[in-house]
């Protein structure tokens, strides 16, 4: 996965595991970042009403797993200065997103994308809408409009909960006078985790940080 740190270009890494470790086994880079994301989510209350009472109290129970929405714009025609082939990408997208028989199911999902907290989840819907076409049919622009459905487990939904949870993948914009070792004892209250985050980040030398460099922090096991 070149370009990590940098995350110029919105990313979804399908995994084979629901615990989304190791390696992922494919990735859908967005061709044209999207320029909306909506991002939906519904509490769910208990309104049990006391007998001989005219109204109720709606008492907490939990927030529900929330959705993330967003079009993924593919250009076939070379107006925005390079060429791909629109049915392929399409293609690529669809291996990604949808059924594994390896594990059968459709893939474990991440979407990550510069400073938005990275989602863990799985494909909900999505349509393929084909726009311009050449004269034989191939098409040369298509919106793939997409929705993906939250799938944290409990353990990682309470650390959302948290500002600087170490259970979470974090993105951090590196800033004058930051050191890898520093912006990993903010994170994991751990220093010596600079050496996994620098080969993840595929830093080659952890003391040549550049301001302005995205460096993302994974889950680490402890």
């Amino acid at each position: 996965m070149s370009g990590m740190g940098k995350l110029e270009k919105l990313m979804v890494l399908a995994y084979e595991s629901p615990s989304y470790a190791g390696t992922p086994v494919a990735e859908f880079t967005a061709f044209v970042n999207p320029g909306e994301i909506t991002l939906s989510y519904e509490m769910e209350y208990d309104s049990a009403q006391g007998a001989g009472t005219s109204n109720s109290r709606m008492q907490f129970k939990k927030q529900k797993p929330g959705d993330l929405s967003l079009s993924f714009f593919l250009d076939g025609t070379g107006a925005n200065g390079s060429t791909i082939d629109v049915q392929a990408e399409v293609e690529r997208f669809q291996a990604v997103t949808d059924y594994n028989g390896n594990i059968h199911r459709p893939n474990y999902l991440k979407v990550i994308w510069g400073t938005m907290q990275v989602r863990r989840c799985i494909l909900k819907s999505a349509s393929v809408v084909y726009k311009l076409f050449k004269p034989n049919g191939v098409p040369l622009r298509a919106v793939i409009n997409a929705t993906f459905t939250d799938n944290s487990d409990d353990r990682t939904r309470v650390a959302m909960a948290r500002d600087q949870s170490p259970d979470l993948t974090h993105v951090r914009v590196v800033k004058a006078g930051d050191t890898l070792p520093g912006l990993c004892t903010a994170i994991y209250n751990d220093p010596l985790y600079y050496l996994e985050v620098a080969r993840f980040n595929r830093i080659d030398n952890f003391r040549n940080l550049r301001p302005g460099q995205k460096l993302v922090f994974p889950p680490l096991e402890k």
